[in-house]
């Protein structure tokens, strides 16, 4: 299926590795020009090196908002402007509301919430005024269901759900999308770190199998295509079945 993208433009976050990484490698194997945004300048490197076609690089602390800012810039530098925003970051910490401390919070939602608002802010009013544009922001499935080990991802995302959601409302008249695709499982190194046997997770759910990175950053493609054009302030889970509720 042609998508229909082919010679825009993205900016994809947390793009060094995992579903960022597969995100971006979906976008540019349709014809986008992808602009990579990651903190270890290392990795982009490694990276880059899997997607054919043009590719930028940039650098960014999400913790940080003047960094943001700069790669913000930079990226409009590069691209010329950007169509399509896929805005990731890793998870914070693992923990219960016992063993999280109040202090860990605020860094929670810099990095899963006011990064991400602050990346929409600069990013969607040009998309509006060029009369297109696609967000899409790779959260979790639990926000759905929590998880009782992830309270500092629980609450940051579904605060960016409530985010996303009530922007969708705002810009799409303006041709302007704003969706969230949520992951359950997924063979990421974040995986890696909240679960010791990745084996017995796989045979605990329902499909048998973890999820392939690169089915999912196909999904993201699609939902940034001409032919996803209606929809529009969706949450997406794709967990392979495992939510109780859906």
């Amino acid at each position: 299926m042609d998508l229909g993208i082919a010679g825009r433009t993205a900016l994809v976050t947390g793009a060094s590795t995992g579903l960022g990484l597969a995100s971006a490698q979906a976008l540019a194997a349709e014809g986008v020009t992808v602009a990579l945004a990651s903190r270890s300048a290392e990795k982009l490197a490694d990276a880059a090196a899997t997607i054919d076609g043009d590719v930028v690089t940039l650098a960014v602390d999400l913790a940080d908002d003047a960094s943001i800012d700069a790669m913000l810039a930079d990226a409009v530098d590069a691209l010329g402007h950007v169509d399509i925003l896929v805005a990731n970051a890793g998870g914070p910490p693992p923990g219960t509301f016992a063993s999280t401390d109040v202090d860990l919070y605020p860094a929670a939602l810099q990095l899963n919430l006011l990064a991400h608002v602050r990346m929409c802010k600069a990013l969607i009013p040009p998309m509006q005024q060029r009369g297109w544009g696609r967000v899409v922001a790779i959260t979790s499935a639990t926000v759905r269901e929590p998880s009782p080990v992830l309270m500092l991802s629980n609450t940051a995302r579904a605060g960016l759900t409530g985010f996303l959601k009530t922007t969708a409302t705002e810009v799409g008249r303006d041709g302007v999308t704003v969706n969230s695709v949520q992951p359950g499982l997924h063979a990421t190194g974040r995986l890696a770190e909240i679960y010791d046997d990745l084996d017995a997770v796989a045979a605990d759910h329902p499909m048998g199998r973890i999820g392939d990175p690169a089915d999912f950053g196909r999904i993201v493609a699609f939902l940034c295509s001409e032919t996803a054009n209606y929809v529009n302030g969706t949450g997406l889970p794709v967990e392979g079945g495992s939510l109780l509720e859906s």
